[in-house]
């Protein structure tokens, strides 16, 4: 397993596509892929899941053709660890303001002496060979505020990365705009292009957070390589009400 699944998707198609995870589900994973999504998304940050939830999720993808990510909330070594050792593909972390935090997090994904990552996978899958552990992770550094756009192209400088991963929600918040529709906001709008052409110049994959199709659609169309839309409750929800009008004749 030294290439990951998600590695493969982005070297083969452009955009790939998302599902997110933020409930103790089975099903989820396989349904989003089922439905032709390369890669589903775990939230640690903002869900009913953490690090360790997830890890027990992931141990049971090994034959599912999806991707993986987790997200979150910082560069504590530990969840990132915990994660990666279970099979995550790639983690997404939270918040990322400055070139020391995206170093931070870059080295809790690597072995001594390149970074601090402890040697204890989990998944039979992935071998014991510390050099494959590291090659097939892909670090990305969440872009969600006016702070960490002051300090863009030093973020996007760090040795490691493999991409940026914009939060419009937050990064609307930050700029004085509501979250909701972030990316209608012109000024908005004008930050995210402006971190998909730093950050393609770095020669980093550029993520977004989509949240729905119509605005996925949108994001494809400025080059955004890696795309996520709806949430599994979302989906159900999106689901269950068209089938409640299909039955209601509403």
């Amino acid at each position: 397993m030294t290439v990951s699944r998600l590695r493969t998707a982005l070297d083969t198609r452009s955009p790939i596509w998302g599902g997110w995870i933020t409930g103790p589900t089975l099903i989820g994973p396989e349904e989003f892929a089922r439905t032709g999504y390369d890669y589903v998304g775990f939230d640690a940050q903002h869900s009913y899941l953490d690090d360790a939830d997830i890890a027990g999720i992931l141990r049971r993808l090994d034959n599912v053709d999806i991707g993986t990510a987790v997200r979150l909330p910082n560069a504590d070594p530990a969840p990132i660890g915990r994660v990666l050792d279970a099979g995550a593909d790639a983690v997404i972390i939270a918040m990322i303001e400055s070139a020391d935090q995206a170093a931070a997090a870059v080295a809790a994904t690597r072995y001594a002496p390149a970074g601090i990552r402890s040697f204890g996978p989990l998944s039979a899958g992935l071998g014991l060979d510390p050099a494959a552990h590291e090659s097939r992770v892909s670090v990305f550094a969440m872009i969600e505020t006016a702070a960490a756009l002051t300090n863009l192209t030093e973020i996007c400088a760090v040795d490691g990365l493999a991409g940026i991963y914009i939060g419009p929600a937050d990064l609307a918040i930050s700029m004085g705009a509501n979250p909701i529709g972030a990316t209608r906001h012109q000024d908005v709008l004008d930050a995210i292009v402006r971190v998909h052409r730093v950050a393609t110049e770095a020669g980093l994959i550029t993520a977004i957070h989509a949240s729905e199709g119509k605005t996925g659609h949108a994001m494809a169309q400025l080059g955004f390589r890696m795309i996520t839309l709806a949430a599994e409750s979302q989906a159900l929800r999106r689901g269950a009400a068209e089938h409640l009008r299909e039955a209601t004749g509403q």
